[in-house]
């Protein structure tokens, strides 16, 4: 199928959102609740953008773009003062709720909000509730830490306000929080994080920690590999499979080399 977007046509797959399209034709479109690797879930409405078609008979009205499915004819426009003004809206909202927070600074800034026309939040926080983090912990199956209340009121929390005893420390949810709001600690093989102290596991490779021992044990029974699967870091496990590869296809390498030498 084909869409418009900005004037331009451009080809779309079955299946596809506006802003998947968008992203895969460098089109920005802002987005704070969005990560490829999660179900989109439109809750910052940050990524609204206006829509018609030539069957609408004029019709036309704003949507989000990452959950909205790309469609044969869709007419799309991604900046006009429509479409501003409602991120003008959020930006300032949240300017308000995170006046300290970098990232919301510096968006409010590109759309013209320097300073935010609501009461400032009295509590400092950089959590945005874009529930990315939680998002993240269900996706890696633990679901150790959810969202609490409502409202004003609503916040991320941790069970009963103690260290989350689901917690495998993988950090997920500090990886994708876009405002760095998640904080941790690493020191040797110690990692803290939501009030918790894990041990790391050592690479057998380079000495260097690799996971938590609670995130290893995790994946091991959530696989069914075994526990040496998990015992390299990135790069051994890299360097693992090139001298398999190696061995596989070209078994004389090792004589080959020693005779040159």
């Amino acid at each position: 199928m084909r869409l418009q977007i900005n004037g331009q046509s451009y080809k779309a797959e079955a299946g596809q959102t506006i802003l998947e399209v968008a992203r895969r034709e460098d089109i920005h479109i802002p987005t704070l609740c969005h990560h490829e690797g999660l179900e989109p879930w439109g809750g910052c409405r940050l990524c609204l953008i206006e829509i018609t078609h030539a069957d609408w008979k004029g019709w036309k009205g704003l949507v989000t773009a990452c959950l909205y499915p790309a469609e044969e004819g869709l007419e799309v426009v991604t900046d006009n003062e429509a479409v501003h003004k409602v991120r003008r809206v959020v930006l300032d909202l949240l300017l308000a709720r995170c006046p300290d927070a970098e990232l919301i600074r510096k968006l409010a800034a590109d759309y013209g909000v320097i300073k935010s026309s609501y009461k400032q939040n009295e509590e400092q926080t950089d959590c945005i509730l874009c529930t990315l983090c939680v998002r993240a912990c269900a996706a890696v199956g633990t679901n150790a830490i959810a969202t609490a209340s409502r409202g004003a009121g609503k916040h991320i929390a941790i069970p009963f306000n103690s260290p989350p005893p689901d917690c495998i420390g993988c950090l997920s949810c500090a990886h994708v929080c876009p405002t760095g709001c998640i904080k941790f600690d690493e020191g040797g093989f110690t990692r803290k994080i939501w009030g918790r102290e894990f041990s790391m596991v050592k690479c057998t490779g380079c000495g260097q920690p690799v996971m938590t021992e609670e995130q290893q044990a995790f994946e091991i029974k959530k696989t069914g590999l075994p526990e040496q699967d998990f015992n390299l870091c990135p790069d051994c496990r890299k360097q693992k499979v090139v001298d398999t590869i190696t061995a596989t296809f070209n078994p004389e390498a090792p004589e080959e080399a020693e005779q040159g030498a």
